[in-house]
């Protein structure tokens, strides 16, 4: 852009602000409008599809980008810039431009980005929005990374600390994909020190901003002194990360930049908290993303994933702890019962069921709320929904009095109902309140008696100068007396000549016409100013009582936040066992011992997609003495890999404290689910199909212990078939046999060569999906029996997949010749146009080649020529003894 010669006083101070905030597009209010220039106003416009326009238009200066958007309709658009990863500081006029001596002063208020947003519209109420820092210590010989996650819009906070070790990025890597925030900070020579991770991160999360932030904020001294400050605190002992250092640097930088951002209180911050890793039933990001609990594989949709089945929450609160307890299922028996015991007794009690969820449907999101409070964004329609939802506290805790469980009987004591809270809001907050604070109507009748009087003379003005008219009749005597307004004088008393003589003598005389006379009076003065600012003074006295009203709230913020929290909880328990009633889920039995059995066990997905009795339950037994790893055969589209997830599903469900789809189940705590099912290409990091199955191989055996469950679909199927089923054998091999205890398998594969390991392993055990051949067809049972098969009926999958016939029919074709030794790849046979349906259904192409029949290569070595009629009896008699054997 070329110099410009001149700049107005308004650009002036437009890129003294700017200079500032040179990452944001910056928000400059100009009455009605927030306006941008230059690189921001080029680029804004594109985003949000505005005309680009510029200033200067018909001076000697150079023309200045510009363009504009309403204020009142900021949320939307800013909305749009905070999708496509932009950051936007909010800049506001901060004096009356009326009673400014020159350009009006200005300063940000708010800076926005995808990471501090708290707005309804701007997020996902059923998910968290994080922010998170990374930080790390490298002293050459190791290598601890720090990491934090903060929720604005809930007050959430978290700290996790991890020692450098050869799987230390992956720890990192783990719980950044877990909580997948929308923002991160790093320090700003992270780019040297952290590359390969940083890549990492920004492959795995595609759509996270990257907030870069000089490496002086990550020191630990700063770092502890700005945490100690804001919780008021001389020890953060008292968190549990007494021994954090590096965690505590990541944590103070993300308070550090909260509070750089939003410019105001943010006490709904209330704790710092360890992110759970020893007692958390672990799963990696790829078995995560394999057994699509959050998300489907193809598409990343809500709609089809685990968490999309199980959701009956009522409540946003509910819902986020929901999804916190599908990626952190637990490993604690007695945790994991007690919430079994709650949902049992909502699971029977149908009626404190039906009622509780019919006034939790009746909540709004306390956390958000209370968060916009403390910040101070909350508006009149946030006011009125806390209040609704305190309405039903009450209520809620009525209907709790019954309860019998050790869960329900704690969360039941602890309920705070904020009786005077829910009091203050329905004293204070109009029915009718704006979303707008500048617009009147936020407060109540009979809340403020100076408010009330305002509210009279707006509304009953005309009436109230007649009553003064009457009074002041009735004193003086004045029949004819009359109370007049205009714009010079304002309001007077206007009196004929003929009766001045009567005027009292407190009247001040304002002007003599004609025909009359014009007094005021210091009341009727009073009373002119409450009627001509009554106004101004009614919009200015109701955001001030309002705003005292937002502080008391936020001074309760405390509380506030203890309630929404049981009330999630309450939700979470109610959703389970509304779910158990509505899909026919029973209560697993969880234990400490090492067996796994599943009686009648269901895909919770994909069950529901399936007409209602079509889906084909199974059972699947596991334990460490007799059936430790499940060799499972069968054809394609049989069902091996949904008995496979199905088992996987269970276990995690159980251990969420979740009924689960069977008829029976008990479930021996498991420590790690690993998953390593389907051939998902991982192209965008350089990784080929083989590599990505063989690194997520290698992390199961390195990382899987006699405690764990591990699912594998199909090993070794990345590479030729030699190689793939060497791999295949030698890993169920090292699974069975790990530190001679085992681990927990279930194996599916298309190496029907893998049944042997059974022979020679009482721990292995082989499985088959059953199939039924009819007429050259093939119909799936779906169901698992014990027993290997030889075949995978490949061909006859390929035909009811819409492979054309002439494609089937010649492939069974080139099976054949191949068998028999005939097909050399360059030559149709002579059969290559068959005239109908072969009758033998050959088995699949072996591995191996079979070996070469003996009886065929004796009779190939005999020379006619010179065969004596004993060595012609000799050798007859040799073939007979070779077909008796």
């Amino acid at each position: 852009m070329s110099k410009i010669t001149k700049l107005t006083p308004m650009l002036q101070q437009y890129l003294e602000i700017k200079q500032q905030h040179e990452n944001a597009i910056l928000f400059y209010r100009m009455g009605d409008f927030y306006e941008m220039f230059f690189d921001d106003a080029i680029k804004a416009s594109k985003i949000l599809g505005i005309t680009l326009t510029s200033r200067n238009k018909n001076t000697d200066t150079v023309q200045v980008p510009m363009c504009g958007i309403p204020y009142h309709a900021a949320q939307t658009y800013l909305s749009k810039l905070i999708k496509a990863g932009c950051r936007v500081a909010i800049c506001e006029q901060t004096e009356d431009p009326a009673e400014a001596k020159g350009i009006v002063k200005r300063e940000v208020v708010r800076i926005v980005s995808p990471g501090v947003i708290t707005d309804d519209h701007l997020l996902d109420d059923k998910s968290n929005n994080y922010i998170s820092s990374l930080s790390y210590k490298d002293n050459g010989t190791q290598r601890i990374y720090g990491l934090s996650f903060l929720d604005v819009s809930t007050g959430e906070f978290l700290v996790g600390e991890y020692q450098a070790n050869g799987n230390n990025e992956e720890k990192v890597l783990d719980q950044l994909t877990r909580l997948t925030p929308s923002e991160l900070l790093l320090p700003d020579n992270h780019a040297v020190q952290m590359e390969a991770l940083t890549k990492d991160i920004e492959n795995l999360l595609s759509d996270i901003c990257i907030t870069v932030k000089d490496r002086d904020h990550f020191s630990f001294e700063n770092c502890k002194e700005t945490l100690l400050d804001h919780f008021g605190l001389l020890s953060l002992d008292g968190f549990g990360c007494k021994n954090y250092s590096v965690g505590i640097t990541a944590a103070g930088v993300l308070l550090d930049y909260i509070h750089e951002t939003q410019k105001t209180a943010i006490d709904h911050i209330e704790s710092l908290t360890p992110i759970e890793s020893e007692n958390i039933l672990h799963i990696d990001e790829s078995s995560r993303r394999n057994l699509e609990l959050t998300q489907t594989l193809a598409g990343g949709q809500r709609q089809g994933s685990l968490l999309s089945v199980i959701d009956h929450t009522c409540t946003p609160m509910g819902a986020r702890l929901l999804k916190h307890n599908l990626l952190f299922p637990l490993q604690c028996k007695e945790r994991i019962n007690n919430r079994l015991d709650a949902v049992t007794y909502f699971f029977k009690e149908s009626g404190p069921r039906k009622s509780l969820r019919t006034l939790l449907e009746q909540v709004y999101d306390l956390e958000r709320l209370n968060s916009r409070m403390t910040l101070g964004t909350g508006n009149g329609r946030d006011m009125l929904a806390m209040k609704n939802s305190l309405a039903r506290l009450p209520q809620i805790l009525i209907s709790l009095k019954d309860c019998n469980t050790r869960k329900l009987i704690s969360l039941r004591d602890h309920l705070d109902t904020l009786s005077d809270i829910h009091e203050l809001l329905d004293s204070s907050i109009h029915h009718d309140a704006p979303i707008t604070l500048r617009e009147g109507n936020l407060i109540k009748a009979g809340y403020n008696a100076e408010l009330d009087d305002l509210i009279t003379i707006l509304r009953d003005g005309k009436k109230l100068i007649l009553n003064l008219e009457n009074q002041e009749r009735e004193k003086t005597g004045i029949a004819k007396l009359k109370v007049g307004f205009n714009k010079v004088f304002g309001y007077f008393i206007e009196v004929s000549k003929l009766q001045a003589e009567k005027v009292p003598e407190h009247y001040i005389r304002k002007q003599t016409l004609v025909n009359a006379e014009r007094f005021i009076t210091p009341e009727l003065k009073e009373f002119e100013n409450k009627v001509l600012g009554a106004e101004e003074r009614r919009t200015d006295l109701e955001y001030e009582l309002f705003s005292e009203i937002r502080q008391k709230l936020a001074k309760a913020s405390s509380r506030i936040l203890k309630t929404a929290n049981i009330i999630a909880q309450l939700d979470f328990l109610l959703g389970n066992a509304e779910m158990a009633h509505k899909y026919n889920y029973l209560r697993p039995e969880v234990g400490e011992s090492d067996t796994i059995r599943i009686v009648e066990g269901r895909h919770p997905v994909i069950e529901r997609m399936l007409p209602s009795g079509k889906f084909v339950p199974n059972d699947v037994h596991l334990d460490q003495s007799s059936d430790e790893v499940l060799i499972i055969t069968g054809p394609n589209m049989a069902g091996k890999s949904t008995i496979l997830r199905q088992t996987a599903l269970i276990v995690l469900m159980a251990q969420m404290g979740c009924y689960v789809p069977a008829q029976e189940a008990s479930i021996g705590i498991v420590d790690r689910i690993f998953t390593r099912v389907g051939a998902m290409d991982n192209l965008r990091q350089g990784q080929s199909t083989f590599m990505v199955e063989m690194s997520e191989t290698a992390n199961i055996l390195n990382n899987s212990t006699e405690r764990s469950l591990v699912i594998l679909d199909e090993i070794g199927r990345g590479t030729s078939t030699y190689d793939g089923l060497s791999i295949a054998w030698a890993v169920a091999e090292n699974l069975v046999n790990k530190k001679n205890i085992g681990v927990k398998t279930l194996f599916a594969t298309h190496y029907h060569e893998l049944t042997d390991l059974a022979k020679n392993n009482k721990r292995v055990k082989n499985y088959s999906i059953g199939v039924r051949e009819w007429q050259s067809n093939i119909i799936f049972l779906h169901k698992l029996v014990k027993g290997g098969t030889s075949r995978s009926y490949g061909i006859q999958v390929a035909a009811l997949a819409g492979v054309p016939e002439e494609v089937v029919l010649r492939a069974k074709e080139i099976l054949k010749d191949i068998e028999q030794g005939k097909f050399d790849g360059t030559t149709r046979s002579k059969r290559s146009t068959p005239t109908g349906t072969p009758k033998r259904h050959p088995d699949q192409l072996q591995l191996f080649a079979p070996p070469q029949d003996p009886i065929r290569l004796l009779l190939k070595k005999i020379d006619l020529d010179d065969c004596s009629p004993k060595k012609a009896l000799d050798t007859l008699y040799e073939l007979k003894k070779m077909l008796n054997t």
